[in-house]
C-alpha cells in the first residue's frame, strides 16, 4: 500500500479517537437525526456538536441533507456502520 494511504487510514483512525464523535456516530446508528437531536440525546450544546459534525463530514463519515432551516445528519455509508460493529464486537468478546 502506498505511504499516502497509510496516513490516510492513520487520519481516519484519530477520528474515532474521541468519546463525543464516537457517542453521534452511535447515535446515527438508528438513523437520520437534526443537530438539535443529537444535542439533546448527548446533553450537550449544538455548537459543540456541529463542531464535531463538521469534523465527522470532513473525514467522510457522515453526510448532511437539508430540509427547510434544519439540517439533518446520518452515517456517509455502510463502511461507517460497520466499523463501529467490529470496535463494539472486539471489545465486547472479554464480557463474557
Amino acid at each position: 500500500m502506498p505511504e499516502e494511504k497509510y496516513s490516510d487510514l492513520a487520519e481516519l483512525f484519530k477520528v474515532f479517537g474521541d468519546v463525543t464523535r464516537i457517542k453521534i456516530l452511535s447515535l446515527l446508528l438508528n438513523g437520520e437525526l437534526s443537530v438539535g437531536d443529537i444535542a439533546e440525546g448527548l446533553e450537550m450544546t449544538q455548537s459543540a456538536i456541529s463542531h464535531q459534525l463538521n469534523l465527522l463530514r470532513r473525514s467522510k463519515l457522515v453526510k448532511a441533507r437539508r430540509e427547510g432551516k434544519s439540517v439533518y445528519y446520518s452515517l456517509d455509508d455502510d463502511h461507517v456502520s460497520e466499523i463501529l460493529s467490529c470496535g463494539i464486537e472486539h471489545i465486547s468478546e472479554g464480557d463474557a
